[in-house]
């Protein structure tokens, strides 16, 4: 245990972000640099150590977050980077970009703030690579089996790593011009800077895993000319397929998926614009989707100099308190104020959007909206409440509805789909196909990151029972585990 009274003599203290009016006007990550080692080891400290400890369950990887809280009180953060290696390749991806399930399964959490786990796990994972205990880590010997892992996100790369790691080639096949999915794209520079990516792409060439970039498969490479080149495939390829918003005025120029408007401003960090193609520049913004991804969108447009950002959510909004319908240790739905939040604009909830107006050139100009509620449990508009809000600039971040099958992959391989649209997959996470896997979104559906991770840990175990026979890799998830909710 570590502070055996920390809970008592500790209040809970967060990573401190840099003020608003330094931040907007960069794409560095939002907090300040170096604010969490002073007081870290204390905030560690107040984790009791429980005799169940519930983070586990909120977790799927299981991470053994009382075993590294430990080590980080005492500050031996070698062992703790080891405790926290054990179960996640990336840390220091899920300690910026996972909503903290753990957290929410705290037992501290029943009645006083949850332990920061989160904080916790990003400065063990950030000293470590300051300290070089992250090292590559290449088999002793190959097997001589080949596997190809089709996309580069988090399940992707999990599941490259481990199959690496245990001995088989891999190759990494990413059909944008870097690797790194939706966290090299679809992810804000303010949130994660890309350099984390980098390193660990390095390491992973280092282990002996191969990328290979800007090839589809189904459109550059037909897919079943791809698995009787490997001994096995493993499909990463997320849920891409966007939400759309079919109402009258979707086709004026302005209005946006979030992951056509999100890509091209990291593709400036990058340097392969000067000024992205798609910009909130003087704009009146108008954001649709209350989740992370339009909170996303909203940080964005701030950089970039909207004249005003808008954030619409047809939901009522959230308490900010669990309710007796959430209770411990669930992953409640509450009232969020993210760094991109802190910054501006305004968010409207309840609001169901009618139609847009565009001008005389086809560009959109207003979006009309009406409120809603819920009447027997289905929403409907409440009459008398229509109006209008300035929108040159409109992005609709509303979530994925599945994975891409325009490409041909699907029907290429001849895969069949669940009930919901995704890829199905039996216990060890594989297809119809014999040698066929699937991991993350296009199995899950969509999902978090920290579960993308689990799921391409899981099928890596999968991939390498079925080509030696036997795997002593680990497997945190089954395909039918689900989140800890109501």
């Amino acid at each position: 245990m570590a502070d055996p009274k920390g809970f008592l003599t500790t209040g809970r203290e967060v990573a401190k972000t840099r003020p608003v009016e330094e931040r907007v006007k960069d794409w560095n990550e939002v907090y300040q640099p170096g604010s969490l080692l002073p007081i870290i080891s204390k905030q560690a400290g107040r984790c009791m150590d429980c005799g169940i400890p519930f983070c586990h369950n909120g977790c799927p990887l299981g991470n053994l977050i009382p075993e590294w809280n430990d080590y980080a009180y005492r500050e031996d953060w070698s062992a703790a980077s080891e405790r926290l290696h054990a179960t996640n390749n990336f840390p220091e991806f899920t300690g910026r970009l996972c909503p903290a399930p753990c957290e929410a399964a705290c037992v501290l959490g029943i009645n006083q703030p949850a332990v920061t786990i989160k904080n916790v796990e990003v400065s063990i994972i950030d000293k470590a690579w300051d300290s070089g205990d992250v090292t590559p880590q290449p088999p002793e010997r190959l097997s001589g089996k080949t596997v190809a892992v089709i996309g580069s996100g988090p399940a992707g790369l999990a599941a490259a790593q481990q199959l690496t790691r245990a001995g088989h080639t891999v190759a990494v096949y990413e059909r944008a011009d870097r690797i790194g999915g939706l966290l090299r794209y679809g992810i804000p520079e303010f949130k994660m800077e890309k350099v984390h990516i980098n390193r660990r792409i390095e390491q992973m060439r280092a282990e002996g895993t191969k990328f290979r970039t800007e090839v589809e498969i189904g459109r550059d490479i037909d897919a079943a000319k791809l698995r009787r080149r490997y001994d096995a495939v493993v499909i990463a390829a997320g849920a891409t397929v966007s939400r759309d918003l079919p109402v009258p005025g979707r086709e004026l120029k302005g209005i946006h998926f979030a992951m056509e408007y999100l890509p091209l401003a990291n593709k400036v960090q990058e340097g392969d614009f000067v000024a992205p193609p798609i910009t909130a520049e003087g704009k009146h913004v108008v954001v649709i989707g209350g989740g992370d991804t339009g909170a996303d969108c909203v940080g964005t447009a701030h950089r970039q100099g909207a004249a005003s950002v808008t954030q619409l959510e047809i939901m009522p909004k959230p308490g900010e308190e669990r309710s007796a319908g959430q209770p411990w240790p669930t992953f409640p739905m509450l009232y969020k104020v993210t760094s991109a939040h802190e910054e501006g604009g305004e968010r409207v909830y309840s609001v169901s959007t009618t139609h847009f107006e565009g001008d005389e050139d086809g560009n959109v100009q207003f979006l009309h909206l009406v409120e809603v509620e819920f009447v027997d449990g289905k929403l409907e508009q409440k009459p008398g409440t229509e109006r209008k809000i300035p929108a040159q600039l409109v992005t609709l971040a509303m979530g994925f509805t599945g994975t891409d099958r325009a490409n041909g992959l699907v029907e290429q391989f001849g895969l069949e789909l669940d009930e919901r649209g995704n890829i199905a997959r039996d216990a060890d996470f594989a297809t119809n196909v014999d040698g066929v896997f699937v991991a993350g979104d296009a199995g899950r559906g969509q999902s978090l990151i920290v579960w993308a991770i689990a799921e391409g840990r899981s099928a890596a175990r999968g991939v390498d029972r079925y080509l030696t026979g036997a795997s002593e890799l680990p497997a945190p998830i089954r395909p039918t585990d689900r989140a800890l909710t109501v």
